[in-house]
């Protein structure tokens, strides 16, 4: 897709047609759809292996998902600095930037590795604390493989985001379905034609993963290409361009970890409700998946539209793509959760679980679906919107603290104290977490502040 930036022609308006729009967003679309659906057969799949490996799997992805989650939002921020520069006209600074960011995935991501790795039994005694012997054995064998492939889904994740910031998301989308046809191929042909155990969970992620990495690093190694990698013997590093990649992706990075160990937390809490609840959730946390999969998309094309509006000093423009995309938001998510809302009844069919885990799970589901048709794209979309402008400290301070105080706090108040279980949770959740991220966001974006955090040269 050929879109009107300020990088080649050096002017400083910044115009996305629709087409331009659409074609940003639909493998979007895709790609987040592709992500759960495929990760739905993946877990069918472990299903099949056994109980110690549904539990190691478990287990050591708590752990691999936090790496994950930290290092995407470095990589989202990371391109965000790179469309800034590509909205100031400064086409060597965008290049760069996208070198640096690469290079600093790289180089934390085999760091965080490393100590994952020195520090391998304490983790799994200490983390996981006192387990079975056989879940613990399945627990070491996955840990094993699966952490090698934290630097390929780090690299993916930043040559995605660069693309990305090109307008090239069907280069990420491709990629996308590369990396996860090699996995669930590979977990089909290593569980059921080779009967491995939890390995054959294990080597496709680290297979695929890879592969991802290399194939999208390789497509970046194009001069031709709005924003490209060049020789790393050629690489000098930039101090100023450093800082303002941490100056977004470091607190990218804290508030996106510190949510998912919120989620840890709450789910260690659920798990004290009983069989019913934990069902409940699982079955939440899925259906949760699809009723955000659609804003989720819409927000990686949107860091693109406003780094470059944000660079380029054009605020009003700014505003006015996050006005349009607002709206194609909510009509898109209200389409989807509707349609998943009518179908509850035919999906519990399948689930088949006791009526005590269906009428809990039906109410979470409807909690979720609705709060996420009228309160998920303020309290996400706009600190996205605030992140892309380089905002990132506030949304990271902001987000930390609406999590813990509404929450995590009030998950105990209600679900623990007050006796609602796993209700009160997803309402702690969905309603008033969402609520107060709403407001304050909003009053960040009205308040106009956002508009001074732009990086510097």
């Amino acid at each position: 897709m050929k879109i009107q930036t300020p990088v080649i022609a050096g002017k400083k308006e910044i115009s996305f047609t629709n087409r331009e729009l659409v074609s940003l967003i639909a493998p979007l679309l895709l790609e987040q759809l592709l992500a759960i659906s495929v990760g739905m057969a993946d877990s069918m799949m472990v299903a099949s292996v056994g109980d110690a490996a549904i539990s190691a799997v478990s287990l050591v992805d708590s752990i691999s998902n936090l790496m994950i989650y930290i290092f995407s939002a470095m990589a989202a921020g990371g391109a965000a600095v790179a469309g800034q520069y590509i909205g100031r006209c400064e086409r060597d600074n965008a290049n760069s930037a996208g070198q640096h960011l690469v290079l600093l995935l790289g180089a934390t991501s085999l760091l965080f590795v490393s100590l994952l790795y020195l520090f391998k039994s304490a983790v799994l005694t200490t983390v996981f604390g006192h387990i079975d012997a056989d879940v613990m054995a399945a627990t070491d064998k996955y840990y094993t493989i699966v952490m090698a492939s934290i630097p390929g889904i780090a690299l993916y994740n930043g040559g995605a985001a660069i693309f990305r910031t090109m307008g090239r998301s069907d280069v990420s989308l491709k990629v996308s379905l590369l990396m996860n046809g090699i996995n669930i191929g590979g977990n089909a042909l290593l569980i059921f034609v080779f009967h491995m155990d939890v390995a054959g969970v294990a080597i496709p992620t680290l297979v695929s993963r890879t592969v991802a990495a290399a194939v999208i690093l390789s497509l970046l190694f194009d001069d031709k290409l709005p924003l490209h990698l060049s020789d790393v013997r050629a690489f000098r590093l930039n101090g100023r361009l450093l800082h303002n990649i941490f100056y977004i992706g470091i607190p990218s990075g804290i508030e996106n970890g510190m949510f998912h160990l919120g989620r840890l937390i709450l789910f260690s809490l659920i798990s004290t409700f009983g069989t019913a609840s934990i069902v409940a959730n699982a079955i939440g946390n899925t259906l949760g998946n699809f009723h955000c999969f659609a804003g989720q998309a819409i927000n990686l094309g949107l860091t693109t539209v406003i780094s470059q509006c944000v660079g380029a000093g054009d605020f009003d423009a700014a505003r006015y793509y996050l006005r349009k995309l607002v709206r194609a938001a909510y009509a898109l998510m209200a389409a989807v959760n509707l349609l998943i809302i009518a179908l509850l009844p035919l999906i519990m069919r399948v689930y088949d679980v006791s009526p005590e885990a269906e009428r809990l799970a039906v109410t979470v589901a409807l909690i979720h679906g609705i709060s996420s048709i009228f309160l998920w794209l303020p309290s996400f979309m706009l600190p996205t919107f605030l992140r892309a402008a380089g905002d990132a400290r506030f949304t990271m301070a902001a987000s930390m603290l609406t999590m813990w105080l509404c929450r995590v706090l009030f998950a105990y108040i209600l679900g623990k104290f007050m006796g609602y279980g796993v209700i009160g949770v997803w309402t702690a959740h969905a309603i008033l977490d969402w609520t107060v991220r709403s407001i304050v966001f909003f009053l960040r974006y009205r308040g106009g502040k956002w508009t001074t955090k732009a990086i510097t040269s």
